[in-house]
Parts: structure tokens; C-alpha cells; sequence
């Protein structure tokens, strides 16, 4: 994939308390924001974002991650719209519970859970020229993966030459903390879903076809998502 001028196709905390009480914001949303009305911070009614969640709240959502190899530090949420902010929407589907659908025409990467509902994460897309559509399944997942530029790249950018033998996981790696690798019919598509650092990428065309989730989000998909997993790329 190009993410600010780069192509990046390929690579290889106890989360489960983390994520339960990132998880857990959402559903405790009218708690917090009585109780901070109860306290007195009235000033938080003009923070509060079109969808209800108050800038205090996109604060904690998208806090610090105590990641067991890299601490992952919070996301400046005053640079991300409000509308890609992770929420739990209604989403009319045949498809099984489980299966990820990427809408990029909206930005948007859907999880679909029970009863009608999905899980929405803002993501960045392909852009102009790289989109591409149809149905693939998760063939391998990664934490902290490591990046090789494909030969394009370094044959357009001889300065990526030096990570021919593969960039090391890390908090600069372009595939980030979780990555998802997407297959058909038993080939790597060469596309991934994986996470970026990025928040002034959310919601714009970035990518030569990769599509990427803030950390935050993206652990949070990846730790519910399994190999085999069906992936559906929409039309743009």
C-alpha cells in the first residue's frame, strides 16, 4: 500500500482486561455523562459530538494501550472526525455475525454482531486508481508484524532498500501493532487490514488499496477476529 508516499503490501497486556474496559465505555456512556453533570462539569453538554459521545469519553476510548511490547500511546482525538469515532450502529445483513465488511465509499469498517447490530470503526482507504472490491477471508493475522516493501517500492524508492530483508515490528513499522492479512482462494492478496497511527488518515483515500484502523480499533477488531474469517470489500 502508499501511506504518505510509501507503498506498504506486505509483512507478517493482558489485552483482555483493556479491552473490556475500552469495550465497557461505550455501553457505560450515560453513566459518565450523568455523573458529570452530577459534579458539576456542565461545560462537558458543549463537547459533546453528534452521536452522543462526549470528547472526554473519545479521550478514554482512545487512551494510552499498555501493550506487553510497545506502549502504545493515546490518540489526539481533536484530529479525527467525531463520525469515525468506534460505535456500535444498526446493520441490516444476511451475513454471519463475525464477518467484516469494508464500505470504502464511507470510510467505514463494519464487524457484524448479533440482532441486527455491527460494530463501526472509521478507517482509512484505498486511494484514487488502487481500489478494489469483492469478497477474501482473514489467511493469517499478526502482532507487531514485520514490513518488506515490495520490489515496486524499491524500485520507485531505492531509499527503501535498506528494509529489503524486512523492517522489525514497532511503534514506526507502517503495518503497526495488529495487522490482518486478506486471501483468496488460498493466496495473499497482497491487501491487508492494519493499524495506523494516524488520525489525520481516517476518513481519506491514503492507501494503494490496505485499509487502516486507528490502533485502538484495530486491537480491538483483531482480538475478535479469527483466521477464516469472511471479509467483504464493497463497491467504492
Amino acid at each position: 500500500m502508499i501511506m504518505n508516499g510509501e507503498i506498504t503490501k506486505s509483512g507478517e497486556i493482558d489485552e483482555a482486561a483493556l479491552l473490556g474496559l475500552r469495550s465497557g465505555l461505550l455501553n457505560r456512556r450515560s453513566f459518565l455523562l450523568g455523573s458529570a453533570v452530577g459534579l458539576g462539569a456542565l461545560g462537558l453538554a458543549g463537547c459533546a459530538t453528534s452521536d452522543g459521545m462526549s470528547s472526554t469519553e473519545a479521550a478514554m476510548l482512545y487512551g494510552p494501550v499498555p501493550d506487553k511490547k510497545f506502549p502504545i500511546p493515546a490518540v489526539d482525538v481533536s484530529k479525527i472526525d467525531p463520525k469515525y469515532y468506534r460505535r456500535t450502529v444498526r446493520y441490516d445483513t444476511k451475513e454471519a455475525p463475525g464477518t467484516i465488511i469494508v464500505d470504502p465509499g464511507n470510510y467505514y469498517v463494519y464487524r457484524i454482531e448479533a440482532d441486527g447490530n455491527a460494530t463501526r470503526y472509521g478507517a482509512n482507504v484505498g486511494r484514487e486508481g488502487f481500489l478494489w472490491s469483492g469478497d477474501a477471508y482473514v489467511g493469517r493475522k499478526a502482532e507487531w508484524p514485520t514490513w518488506t516493501p515490495p520490489k515496486e517500492m524499491i524500485q520507485r524508492q531505492p531509499e527503501a532498500r535498506k528494509y529489503a530483508g524486512g523492517m522489525p515490528g514497532g511503534l514506526d513499522n507502517p503495518l503497526g501493532a495488529r495487522t490482518l492479512y486478506l486471501y483468496q482462494k488460498g493466496v495473499y492478496t497482497l491487501y491487508t487490514i492494519y493499524s495506523t497511527r494516524d488520525p489525520e488518515s481516517i476518513g481519506t483515500g491514503a492507501t494503494s488499496g490496505c485499509t487502516g484502523l486507528l490502533t485502538q480499533d484495530m486491537i480491538d477488531l483483531y482480538s475478535r477476529t479469527p483466521v477464516k474469517t469472511k471479509v467483504i470489500v464493497l463497491p467504492a
